[in-house]
């Protein structure tokens, strides 16, 4: 391996992307804690609640199908400068658009859908970023690239209650803004840092070639279910614990939303330092039927700490499921190139919009009950075990 393309040199731009997952799961998680304190607050409804993740995965989702269109014309360097900087701005405006607005609620989806705009763009470009780098292992290196999300959400979490813990929910103005920080710094990373194509120009299979291909269906039912089989908990997690379980907001953040972050980043880590030789495709099916039963341990569980422990075993469940998918769709795919990790992306956002916004209505109309939402959320699991089954078939 020459100079130019030994993996030492791509350390700098595993950074920008370990930081760009890092502010997507500020940007994702960050919300959710504040489900309660805007329902309090500002009077939104639980249905409403569900608009804020719905807005911001289907706000994703439009930027994952956009982007096939313009990414590789604009460049992956210039695009992920603007997620960054979208990012940020984003959530600066959470602080102060809510309380300009006669309606809170508007002002803070107009605000959800900005720093949605830069999560998107992270969300498709940083795995190919990753995957163009010449590193020997890529399933491996997705899952621990993956694994950021994970720390980015704990870390997001952890220092979000102990925020509020020292200086209390009603200063969380303040906290949005100090959370801005980290995509505005990192623009500097994706400035400097080598970036190389996915695949060869002209060589990239178009948007079309990718819907006329039957497996690559598979792949689009598959990103949907992992992500909707992980977001339905992660974004009611902290709310299902305080509400449902009947514990504190400090124990529901910490052992229900970060418990099932840090649980997935584990998971993710483990894959990642000892996935070589295991059969992705059997880590998913145990991964799916794992998950199920956490779903159903929360829903039915008798005891606040058993339905805790089905929120930790969830995340650990979830969290190959994201990235495993892009592996598999990408090595049965090699020519996928922008359009591939887009429309994945895109498919796993509108299970990430569909998962929680489903647990949202179907508490809403089952009297508030969260735990009747989150059991709403088992045909996901199910599906992405019947799908991973068909893909052994056709090897």
């Amino acid at each position: 391996m020459n100079k130019e393309t030994r993996p030492d040199r791509y350390r700098r731009t595993k950074l920008a992307c370990y930081l760009g997952f890092i502010t997507q799961a500020i940007a994702a998680n960050f919300a959710p804690l504040l489900f309660l304190t805007f329902y309090r607050t500002y009077g939104i409804t639980y249905a409403d609640l569900a608009m804020i993740p719905l807005t911001f995965f289907f706000t994703q989702l439009l930027v994952d199908f956009l982007s096939t269109g313009f990414v590789d014309r604009i460049g992956y360097r210039t695009c992920m400068i603007v997620a960054q900087i979208t990012s940020g701005a984003g959530l600066i405006m959470l602080a102060f658009v809510p309380d300009l607005c006669p309606d809170p609620f508007p002002g803070i989806l107009l605000c959800v859908i900005v720093y949605a705009v830069g999560s998107g763009l992270i969300e498709v470009l940083c795995s190919p970023i990753i995957e163009a780098c010449p590193f020997e292992n890529k399933a491996a290196m997705m899952s621990f690239l993956h694994s950021f999300y994970c720390w980015g959400a704990a870390g997001a979490i952890l220092l979000s209650t102990a925020f509020f813990a020292l200086f209390g929910t009603e200063h969380w103005r303040i906290l949005a803004c100090l959370w801005a920080v980290i995509p505005l710094a990192n623009v500097f990373n994706f400035a400097v840092c080598p970036i190389e194509p996915v695949v060869a120009e002209g060589e990239s299979m178009t948007v079309g070639q990718l819907l006329h291909n039957r497996i690559f269906w598979l792949f689009i039912v598959l990103m949907i279910c992992s992500g909707a089989s992980e977001l339905s908990m992660a974004q009611w997690a902290s709310a299902f614990a305080e509400s449902s379980l009947g514990v504190s907001k400090t124990a529901g953040d910490l052992l229900g939303a970060c418990g099932f972050a840090v649980f997935m980043g584990f998971s993710r880590l483990l894959y990642g330092r000892f996935g070589e030789k295991r059969d992705l495709s059997g880590f998913m099916i145990a991964s799916g039927l794992l998950c199920l039963c956490s779903y159903l341990l929360a829903a039915f569980a008798p005891w606040p700490a058993a339905g805790l422990i089905g929120c930790m075993l969830c995340g650990f469940s979830v969290g190959i499921m994201w990235p495993g998918s892009i592996s598999i769709s990408s090595a049965r795919l090699p020519k996928g190139g922008t359009a591939l990790f887009a429309l994945l992306a895109l498919a796993g956002d509108l299970g990430g919009a569909a998962g929680p916004a489903i647990v949202g209505n179907v508490s809403q109309i089952m009297g508030e009950s969260i735990k009747a939402g989150i059991l709403a959320g088992i045909g996901f699991p199910i599906l992405l075990v019947i799908v991973v089954f068909a893909l052994r078939k056709r090897v």
